[in-house]
């Protein structure tokens, strides 16, 4: 067993001795490209996605040097017709670049580094291999002593292009000198697995490793059952620990896949479980240290922008021009694409909008956006922090005023005769709630649904905000549907005030007159 040649499959065994989330299944799509001219998959997702997880998984089922038969005998990957045909049969080659970097001087060292000790290691386990200048020459070597092919798994593959992108072009050439030779790459490797934050970078409009099939949070595919946990898997870890899944679910669920629907961030939910307290664990990872550097750029209309999703806004973006740095970003879309691998948005392929998936991470948005020092953004907080104290104070009045400025600089005004457009604006003009209060839309009350409803956070003095929405109509017509409707009556267990508030929008208000109206009152049950 080698730092780099087989290392063996104790990281799995220690995995599975936690509750252990099974994502075997996995290595049945990496078994169905050996032997194809698919066989390099690169798959992308944000921190604390289980990529290590997967890569310790993949180590352990193909190293040919131990037998983990134990480990996965009782596992999903089991009932697979591949299963024992690829069970413990390859030399593995296994980099972690995170775990690596001490040693390579800002990774500036990082090719001569990998092909010395990965060499060392193949002469030990190979005595009398024929050595030869570079690293595939030898690999080569030692697959016509050894009769086997290899299977290269590199975790965290973009580390050394994030922490210093002076060496890109170098470490890039390297990949391409290993999988990109389709001589080398088929004659070597039986498959190939790299796994990172970022997809793999381009260069120009093609990919600078263009062999990969790639597998990203914008088109997770046939690997999106594995980009995360899933709403099934999150439901029965809540069973089986006595958990509140309902808070799991307001706290973490968010990223919403194709053909697989919500998908919840692994590390957050264990962590939840595990403790019983739900809360963002976010910041308990090197991602958060990076969100402000990126939201307080200039790039025109960025900071309208984050306080629209921070209110539960979604934003149209192309995807389509982000190079897969994080260096190259020449305008909003391509920040807005970065936060999505990040991790700090979620996308609808679809519809082409992003959203701040969860609670967890708009909080984030939330907390760092107050360290943005501009004016324009220190201006928006205070002002939406300004709107909720006045409607906690029933100042009308001046919540029609806010309500109404926040419509003419919205950057996508109101387009739409609805109350749904209605409510984007009033989700912009509130977006810094998240310091007193859990929003709710939709949420089922009385005899119907009311649109939306702010429920002071745990430990919070602030009475219930319950808001409803009218288009040319008025705000009395919105109060007496909140009382008719019995909303106030399903949250008295809140306890303290509630106060309901009625919203309208007069489209056709005469010129000089506000088209904003509010009412406030508070309810008395």
């Amino acid at each position: 067993m080698g730092d780099f040649l087989n290392p063996g499959n104790s990281g799995f065994e220690d995995i599975c001795r936690g509750q252990y989330v099974d994502k075997t299944g996995m290595i049945a799509l990496i078994n169905e490209t050996i032997g194809t001219p698919y066989k390099l998959t690169c798959i992308s997702r944000p921190r604390r996605f289980g990529k290590s997880f997967a890569a310790q998984m993949l180590c352990a089922y193909y190293d040919k040097t131990c037998d983990s038969s134990e480990l996965f005998d009782d596992k999903e990957i089991s009932r697979s017709e591949s299963y024992r045909e690829h069970l413990n049969k390859y030399d593995v080659i296994y980099i972690d670049m995170t775990g690596v970097s001490p040693a390579m001087d800002q990774y500036r060292k990082i090719v001569p580094f990998l092909t010395e000790k990965i060499t060392e290691e193949l002469k030990e386990a190979y005595p009398g291999i024929k050595v030869d200048a570079d690293l595939p020459a030898t690999l080569m070597n030692v697959v016509h002593k050894a009769g086997n092919k290899f299977v290269m798994i590199i975790d965290e593959w973009d580390a050394p292009i994030r922490e210093n992108p002076e060496i890109q072009e170098a470490y890039l050439k390297f990949l391409r000198y290993i999988f990109k030779n389709s001589g080398v790459t088929s004659r070597v490797f039986a498959a190939a697995y790299m796994t990172g934050i970022l997809p793999i970078k381009k260069n120009g409009s093609q990919s600078a490793v263009s062999d990969f099939c790639e597998y990203t949070m914008l088109g997770p595919l046939q690997f999106a059952k594995y980009a995360g946990f899933t709403e099934e898997e999150v439901t029965a870890l809540c069973e089986k620990n006595h958990r509140d899944f309902s808070r799991m679910k307001q706290w973490y669920d968010g990223y919403s896949l194709e053909d697989i629907g919500s998908v919840y961030n692994p590390n957050s939910v264990m962590k939840a479980v595990r403790n019983n307290r739900f809360r963002s664990y976010w910041t308990e990872t090197s991602a958060a240290d990076s969100l402000l550097g990126y939201i307080a750029r200039d790039e025109r209309g960025l900071g309208q922008t984050i306080a629209q999703l921070i209110g539960g806004v979604e934003i149209p973006v192309d995807i389509h021009g982000f190079e897969n740095d994080l260096i190259t970003l020449r305008n909003q879309d391509d920040v807005l694409t970065l936060l999505v691998h990040l991790g700090y948005l979620t996308y609808d392929e679809h519809t082409g909008k992003v959203r701040i998936p969860n609670e967890e991470i708009r909080l984030e948005f939330s907390r760092t956006i107050r360290e943005d020092k501009r004016s324009d953004t220190m201006k928006r907080v205070w002002e939406s922090d300004r709107l909720i104290m006045d409607t906690i104070h029933m100042n009308s009045d001046a919540v029609a005023a806010q309500i109404g400025k926040v419509h003419i600089e919205a950057t996508n005004p109101l387009n739409a005769n609805n109350e749904n457009s209605l409510r984007a604006v009033i989700q912009l003009a509130y977006f810094s709630y998240k310091d007193h209060y859990v929003k709710m839309e939709e949420l089922r009350a009385g005899y119907g649904y009311a649109d939306i409803v702010y429920l002071p956070r745990q430990g919070e003095t602030v009475p219930v905000l319950v808001i409803e929405l009218k288009w040319n109509q008025s705000a009395d017509t919105a109060i007496e549907q909140i009382k008719q409707k019995k909303y106030p009556e399903v949250l008295q267990g809140y306890g303290g005030d509630i106060l309901l508030v009625g919203i309208n929008y007069d489209r056709e208000a005469p010129a000089g007159q506000r088209k904003y109206t509010c009412v406030i009152e508070r309810w008395q049950g």
